[in-house]
């Protein structure tokens, strides 16, 4: 493995940091094979296809790419909520290529705008605004299941590694309701590579993530306080915690706090287990 001081700029900062560097991934073969995994899970539940949420970035971009290689109905479901102008029309570009490309591909707008402002209005009017924020996530997954419920498909998850088992970066029972994860053994960098092996467009692969469950331009970065590339690094960071500089300490302190408060979403339900002398 090779090591070095590798600078990442991060919007309004450079923060340098040790980075192990990985053997260069084998992109193609990577790509055939969740393909095939995605497929060969649908056949075995007999699933007729499959529905997947399109943000306009580039996990569920990556996400809906793999699935419409398998060949089989994928129906791509962009779902506004006071949605960024730039975000939908990233989403919709992204599906015009893919309906060009992958004649099982279908898609379908469905705004739930007004359906959130119904759900919302039901509620006193000092709100919780990450709960709703949230509630936007879990609108979304409802849609999703009925659809896929109507048509016999599988409900495509797009979290990454980082999200998903790092930091635990996504909605319980919304975006984290889902049959399937395809790439959530994938860092985030890793989507990307993926993602320019697959052709995605640069106007997604260039965008700064985001959930988009917020009424402003905020990206993940903001909400998390570190760049992917960061929690990369903290993530497999293994030495002394005393050798690292400020910046470093700060990135790997927000790492694992939120690794800590979010393990009620990376670990399974608790079940109480009755002892058998009192059944």
């Amino acid at each position: 493995m090779l090591e070095e001081k590798r600078l990442y700029v991060s919007y309004s900062k450079i923060i340098s940091f040790d980075l192990h560097l990985q053997k260069i991934m084998n992109t193609k073969s990577i790509i055939s094979y969740i393909s095939n995994w995605i497929k060969q899970y649908a056949v075995s539940c007999n699933s007729h296809g499959f529905v997947i949420g399109i943000s306009g970035g580039i996990d569920s971009a990556v996400t809906s790419t793999l699935a419409a290689k398998t060949t089989m109905p994928t129906i791509c479901v962009e779902m506004p909520i006071y949605q960024e102008k730039t975000q939908v029309e990233r989403g919709e570009k992204h599906i015009k290529w893919l309906k060009q490309k992958f004649p099982n591909v279908t898609s379908k707008n469905i705004d739930l705008t007004s359906v959130f402002n119904e759900f919302s209005n039901k509620f006193s009017l000092k709100k919780n605004e990450l709960a709703l924020a949230n509630s936007r996530s879990r609108l979304r997954m409802t849609t999703l299941y009925y659809l896929a419920q109507n048509n016999n498909s599988l409900v495509v998850g797009t979290g990454n590694k980082i999200e998903d088992f790092g930091i635990g970066f996504f909605t319980k029972y919304g975006d984290g309701g889902v049959d399937i994860s395809p790439i959530a053994d994938l860092l985030k960098s890793e989507v990307y590579n993926i993602g320019k092996e697959l052709g995605i467009n640069d106007n997604i692969l260039n965008a700064p993530p985001t959930d988009g469950l917020w009424q402003d331009n905020r990206t993940d970065e903001d909400q998390i306080g570190a760049s992917y590339m960061q929690l990369e690094w903290a993530m497999n960071f293994k030495g002394n915690v005393n050798t690292l500089s400020i910046e470093q300490k700060k990135v790997f302190e927000i790492y694992n706090k939120l690794n800590k408060i979010n393990q009620h979403k990376m670990t399974k339900i608790p079940v109480c287990i009755i002892p058998d002398h009192l059944k």
